[in-house]
């Protein structure tokens, strides 16, 4: 698998409304648990850098993936984090905030989604070029802050992400939300060792039936 520009990331993105955030402990677990969101349904995924040995678990997953499926890494912080993800074969890379990685990707034609919390830093990451931006911790602000700032700023692509349940997603999406990144609530315990694989593929076809009924 390739890398996705910034074009290309906004309408893959767009069309799918659902990234799932796999923060796991170890390799194989976090291989095992892409490999069944996949199969269920959830084909956008990001593979966050702080699993140990996640350029292993970013080269297996996009080794086996469908090219259907698009592979980003998450907690992309510098220059270096970007060279290594993508070496591994990352196709688009996720940051928590608007870090140095963020413009260094766009430069080098990688689709990014750059974490914000301000109107400053959304517009801010639209105008750098990144293909939506990353509203994180969304659980403390709420949809109504997306609908407050689309008023001013309608074309934003907002993702909001932490706190984002099954229960929540359609009022985020109802107030404007490009579309929602979760990770607890939809992975919970799988990308860990003993991790229940059965219960995430009912959450993922949860999950995809919410975002399915409001898009």
């Amino acid at each position: 698998m390739s890398t996705v520009d910034n074009r290309t990331l906004q309408e893959r993105v767009g069309a799918d409304r659902l990234v799932a955030i796999l923060r796991g402990t170890d390799v194989d677990a976090t291989v095992t648990a892409a490999r069944t969101l996949i199969d269920a349904g959830v084909t956008t995924l990001e593979i966050t850098l702080t699993l140990s040995d996640a350029e292993e678990a970013i080269a297996q997953i996009t080794t086996d993936a469908p090219a259907a499926a698009l592979i980003g890494a998450g907690t992309v912080l510098t220059e270096v984090d970007v060279d290594r993800a993508v070496d591994a074969g990352a196709q688009f890379i996720v940051t928590p905030t608007l870090t140095a990685s963020v413009e260094y990707a766009i430069g080098q034609g990688i689709g990014v989604l750059p974490g914000v919390y301000t109107p400053t830093e959304i517009q801010r990451g639209l105008d750098l070029g990144a293909a939506a931006v990353k509203l994180f911790p969304a659980s403390a602000l709420g949809p109504g802050f997306i609908r407050a700032v689309r008023d001013p700023f309608p074309d934003a692509r907002i993702i909001p992400v932490g706190g984002v349940g099954v229960e929540t997603i359609p009022a985020f999406l109802a107030a404007g939300a490009f579309g929602v990144g979760v990770g607890g609530p939809l992975v919970g315990d799988a990308a860990h060792p003993g991790g229940d694989l059965r219960a995430l593929a009912e959450r993922a076809a949860a999950f995809r039936r919410a975002v399915e009924e409001i898009a």
